[in-house]
C-alpha cells in the first residue's frame, strides 16, 4: 500500500505566494538547483517553514500531516455536535459519541488508574500449566496474541475462499532487529525496553524485585522470536510464508496445546488446515510453552496485557509508554493532546459508521466521476507501456493486459456500510472494558469468516484515511475520500499539478499490481506463475538493480535504505511516475507548453510530485522507517527515484556531473 502524503498551500515568511491552486513557489527552496538536490528545490521552502521545533508532538510532520490534521478537525467537530445530543442507547450515535467523552474523560481514566487491569490480571495471576489450551483461547479472544495468534484472511491460491492463518511470535520493539543488533545505540534502546518494562509492571502494583524478573522474562522470550524471524525483506515472499499444515500435523508438530480443542473455544470448530506463516518461529512457540514455568508464563502473558492497555488507562500509563515509544524511539518531544488520542476510539472501532458521517459532510460527490475518467487515462496509459516493453514476451503481456483490465477500481466510500449492531458501548464501564468488548467483538467478527466465501465488496480503509491501496487477492485499487482533495486532487487546478499528485498515487497503486509481489498473483488474485521463466529473469535483474540503488543511501548515521524490504512501493513509485507523466502527455495543456509562474508543464508536473513528499523528520523516526517500513523516506522516493526518469531530465535540463544525474546505462527501468 501506498503510505499517501499531501500538502497544503504553506508559505514561507516574506514570501508572497502568487499561485493558489497547483505549485506554489513559497513551497520550493529557489537557491537549491533542480540539478543538485530536487527534493529540497521542490519542498524546502515548505520543510523551512514547518520545523518540527513548531511541532513538538510530531517526530515526522510532513504534508500529509497537514492534510491529516485537517480531517481530524473534521472529526472532533463531528464527535462534539453528536455529544450534544442524548442519543437511544444501541445507536451508532449514541456509541460513537460515549466512545469518544469516554477516552476524553481524563479525571475519570485517572482516578480508576490501573484498577480496570485488575480482574483479567488475576486471572493472568491464577494461570495453571495444565490448563494451558483454554486459557490461550481466552485470551486470544478477548486480550491479546501470547506465544502465537491466528485469523481469518483470504486463500492465496484460492482467492474466493477465506481461510485459518497462523502466525507466531510476539514483539514489543519495532522490529527483529532491534533485538539482534549490538552496537551501542541498540543496546541503549534494549535496556531503555527492559527499564519501560519495570515501570509499567510497577505502575500495575508489582514489587520492583517482581517487575525486574518479569521484565527480564519477556525481554528472553521476545529475542528468542528474534532471533527464529525472518528479516522483513524476506518476509515480503509470500511462498515462504504459504505454509499449509493439517491439524495433525499441527498435533505432531507443536504439541504443547491441543490444537482440536483450541479451535472449537475459538468458535471454529471446522478448521481442518491452516497457512502457517513461519514454522520456525512457531517451533520456539512450542518450545517455550513447554519449558517455560507457570511464573515465567503469568509474567509473560500480564505484560503482553498491560503494555497493550496503556492507552486506555490512567495518564501514568500513558505517560510512561510514550517515554519510551514516543521520545526514546521516535524523537517526539510532546504527546499529542488528548483530544486527538481520544479520535483515534471511534475513528478504529466504528470506523464505517465515523466514514459513512464524514462522506455525507466532506466529500465532493462530483469527484468520483473525475476520479473514474483520471483512472481510465492511467489505465490506458499502463497498457501502452506494457505493450512496449522490450524485456517482456508477447504471452506475458497479453497475461498483464487482461490482469489490468481487470483491476477493480473502489472511489470514495463503500456501496454498502457496515453494520456495528452487534457491537455495545457503555458509559457505566470503564473505556479498558468497552475496548476489551469490542476487541472480542472484531475478532469474533473475522472468525465467522471461516471456510465463506471472500466479499470482495469490503473495504480494506475507511472513507476518511488519508491513504490509497492495492489488494493483489482482489485485484483491486482502492481510493478513500479523504485522499480526493487538494493539493492530490484539486478541480481548480491544473493537469499537470493534478496529473503529478494523484495521478502518480493511481499509477502508483495500479505498478503495485505488477510489483515484485503483485506479480506473483493473476487477474482472478489467485498466487500463481504467468510468467515465463525468461521474462521472470529479466524482471528479477531489473528489480535488483533498482534494489542496489537504494542499498547504497546512508540515511542516518551509518544506516543504509534497504533496497529489498522497500523494493515493492520503489517500483510503484517509478511506475506511478512513468505513468501518469505519459498520461498528461496527452492533455490539452501538455501540448499547449505554456508556463504558469514561471514553470513548464513538464516542470509542474515534477515539482507536485517533489512537494507532496516534504517531510521533516527525526532521526529517531528515519531509523525506525528504515528498519521496519517497507516505504522509503521521502527524500528518497523523490531524488533516488527521478534518478532513473529521463524525461525529468529533459523537464530540468538535468546533464552529466549534476549531482541528480545518473548515467544511462545505470538507470534501472522496469515498467
Amino acid at each position: 500500500m501506498l503510505l499517501a502524503m499531501a500538502i497544503l498551500m504553506a508559505a514561507v515568511p516574506g514570501v508572497q505566494a502568487q499561485v493558489t491552486h497547483g505549485v506554489n513557489r513559497a513551497d520550493m527552496d529557489l537557491s537549491v538547483k533542480p540539478g543538485e538536490d530536487f527534493y529540497e528545490y521542490a519542498g524546502g521552502g515548505w520543510m523551512k517553514a514547518n520545523p518540527l521545533s513548531e511541532r513538538p508532538e510530531y517526530a515526522s510532520y510532513g504534508v500529509f500531516d497537514v492534510l491529516a490534521e485537517q480531517n481530524q478537525n473534521r472529526l472532533r467537530d463531528m464527535f462534539l455536535e453528536l455529544g450534544k445530543t442524548q442519543h437511544k442507547m444501541g445507536s451508532v450515535d449514541q456509541k460513537v459519541a460515549d466512545l469518544y467523552k469516554m477516552a476524553m474523560d481524563s479525571d475519570r481514566l485517572n482516578r480508576e488508574g490501573a484498577q480496570p487491569l485488575m480482574a483479567d490480571l488475576a486471572k493472568i495471576k491464577a494461570f495453571k500449566k495444565k490448563d494451558l489450551t483454554s486459557f490461550l483461547a481466552d485470551q486470544h479472544l478477548k486480550i491479546g496474541n501470547p506465544f502465537f495468534g491466528i485469523g481469518v484472511e483470504t486463500d492465496l491460491k484460492n482467492s474466493d475462499m477465506n481461510v485459518m492463518w497462523l502466525s507466531a511470535g510476539t514483539s514489543g520493539l519495532p522490529d527483529r532487529d532491534y533485538y539482534l543488533n549490538t552496537d551501542a545505540d541498540s543496546k541503549k534502546i534494549q535496556q531503555a525496553y527492559k527499564n519501560y518494562l519495570v515501570k509499567i509492571f510497577m505502575l500495575a502494583g508489582y514489587s520492583k524485585k517482581d517487575a525486574n524478573r518479569a521484565s527480564k522474562t519477556i525481554y528472553d522470550i521476545e529475542y528468542k522470536f528474534a532471533q527464529a524471524k525472518m528479516d522483513r525483506a524476506e518476509a515480503r515472499d509470500y511462498n515462504k510464508l504459504y505454509n499449509i499444515r493439517t491439524l495433525d500435523q499441527l498435533q505432531k508438530d507443536y504439541p504443547a496445546i491441543n490444537w482440536k480443542q483450541y479451535f472449537k473455544l475459538m468458535g471454529t470448530p471446522t478448521v481442518e488446515w491452516v497457512i502457517l506463516t513461519e514454522p520456525k518461529v512457531m517451533a520456539v512457540a512450542n518450545d517455550l510453552m513447554t519449558k517455560l514455568n507457570e511464573q515465567q508464563m503469568r509474567d509473560y502473558m500480564a505484560g503482553l496485557l498491560i503494555t497493550g492497555s496503556t492507552g486506555y488507562l490512567s495518564d501514568e500509563f500513558g505517560e510512561t509508554s510514550f517515554d519510551f515509544y514516543g521520545r526514546m524511539l521516535s524523537g517526539q518531544k510532546e504527546r499529542k493532546p488528548r483530544w486527538k488520542r481520544a479520535l483515534g476510539y471511534p475513528n478504529s472501532l466504528l470506523g464505517e459508521a465515523v466514514g459513512e458521517i464524514y462522506v455525507s459532510k466532506y466529500f465532493a460527490h462530483g469527484s468520483k466521476e473525475k476520479m473514474l475518467k483520471l483512472i481510465g487515462e492511467l489505465r490506458k496509459s499502463l497498457a501502452a507501456h506494457i505493450a512496449g516493453l522490450t524485456w517482456m514476451s508477447e504471452q506475458t503481456k497479453i497475461n498483464a493486459l487482461v490482469k489490468l483490465n481487470a483491476f477493480t477500481v473502489k472511489i470514495g466510500y463503500p456501496d454498502k456500510w457496515r453494520d456495528y449492531s452487534g457491537l455495545s458501548v457503555d458509559p457505566s464501564k470503564s473505556l479498558y472494558d468497552n475496548i476489551k468488548a469490542a476487541s472480542l467483538y472484531e475478532t469474533r467478527r473475522n472468525l465467522d469468516k471461516m471456510g465463506k466465501p471472500v466479499d470482495r465488496d469490503e473495504w480494506g480503509m475507511t472513507p476518511q484515511t488519508v491513504n490509497a491501496y492495492y489488494n493483489p487477492t482482489t485485484n483491486e485499487i482502492c481510493f478513500p475520500a479523504a485522499i480526493l482533495q487538494p493539493p492530490f486532487f484539486d478541480v481548480e487546478a491544473d493537469d499537470a499539478t493534478n496529473f503529478g499528485a494523484i495521478g502518480v498515487v493511481i499509477g502508483h497503486e495500479m505498478t503495485h499490481g505488477f510489483d515484485d509481489q503483485g506479480r506473483m498473483f493473476d487477474q482472478y488474485g489467485n498466487m500463481t506463475d504467468w510468467w515465463t521463466e525468461e521474462d521472470s529473469k529479466r524482471f528479477q535483474a531489473a528489480a535488483e538493480k533498482l534494489a542496489a540503488q537504494f542499498d547504497q543511501i546512508v540515511v542516518v548515521k551509518d544506516q543504509h535504505a534497504n533496497g529489498h524490504l522497500t523494493l515493492g512501493e520503489n517500483i510503484a513509485d517509478q511506475g506511478g511516475l512513468r505513468i501518469a507523466y505519459d498520461a498528461f502527455r496527452t492533455t490539452q495543456q501538455f501540448r499547449d507548453g505554456k508556463k504558469i509562474d514561471g514553470f513548464t508543464p513538464a516542470q509542474r508536473f515534477y515539482l507536485s510530485y517533489g512537494r507532496i513528499w516534504a517531510d521533516n523528520m527525526t532521526e529517531e523516526a528515519i531509523f525506525q522507517q528504515t528498519k521496519s517500513d517497507p516505504h522509503s523516506i521521502g527524500r528518497y522516493r523523490v531524488n533516488a527515484t527521478l534518478r532513473n526518469i529521463d524525461t525529468f531530465f529533459d523537464a530540468f535540463g538535468i546533464k552529466a556531473g549534476d549531482k541528480m544525474w545518473l548515467d544511462p546505462a545505470d538507470r534501472a527501468i522496469i515498467w
